[in-house]
């Protein structure tokens, strides 16, 4: 079954207090979203790529892929307004018996076996989204206080999330909801069941200042020779 991979980096450097979107901010010495590909070439390296971004950043990245001489093949997305638009504008061209992976950009340490997984249950499913359970305790606000609740319950969601491409272009021809959180969301909506496989937990979601630093960290591991 062909697969393909879109790959949104629409942030900017607001939270991180930077001028340098997060997705260009270096990771040992490479940007961010440059990671992110990498992991998606090894896993396959014949899987089309699509990068979506601001169209006003096509210029940037760009520039950056010559300076460092990134050469993984990709094709460029414009996003959109939100990243419900910048999805919905970059289904074009996908076929609907065709697996869709959609990540986000500044997820550089997803690991191979998490994306073979989510790819391997879509396959069989119709989708898949990854996950990790949560170790510390949780509670949840009441309107005079707060209570404990079961933390085996939840579960923290990640990407890559995969779906079939008709299951995920029905979807997306919906009017934007707020609730729209993330793409699982999206096709929920359509009372389309979503299924969970195992994530990894160094698949940090990089936001804040702090996400890069661990980040970078981690990747060490990621690098070690052997």
């Amino acid at each position: 079954m062909k697969k393909i991979a879109l790959i949104v980096a629409g942030g900017s450097g607001t939270r991180m207090k930077s001028l340098v979107p997060k997705q260009f901010l270096l990771l040992r010495g490479v940007p961010v979203l440059m990671r992110t590909l990498e992991v998606f070439h090894r896993f396959d390296a014949e899987m089309p790529l699509r990068v979506v971004l601001p169209a006003g950043m096509f210029g940037n990245w760009n520039d950056l892929c010559r300076k460092h001489r990134f050469e993984i093949p990709h094709e460029l997305g414009a996003g959109g307004e939100t990243r419900f638009h910048s999805v919905q504008n970059n289904l074009y061209g996908i076929a609907d018996d065709c697996l869709v992976a959609i990540h986000d950009g500044v997820r550089p340490l997803v690991s191979e076996d998490t994306i073979g997984r989510c790819f391997d249950t879509a396959a069989k499913l119709g989708n898949a989204i990854p996950c990790i359970s949560i170790p510390e305790s949780m509670r949840v606000l009441t309107g005079d206080g707060n209570m404990p609740v079961d933390r085996s319950r939840y579960r923290l969601i990640q990407t890559p999330q995969v779906f079939l491409g008709g299951q995920l272009k029905e979807a997306y021809r919906q009017p934007y909801q707020n609730g729209f959180t993330d793409d699982a969301s999206v096709v929920e909506s359509l009372r389309i069941r979503v299924n969970l496989v195992e994530g990894n937990p160094e698949n940090v979601k990089i936001t804040w200042r702090k996400d890069l630093k661990l980040a970078a960290i981690l990747l060490k591991d990621v690098l070690k020779p052997g």
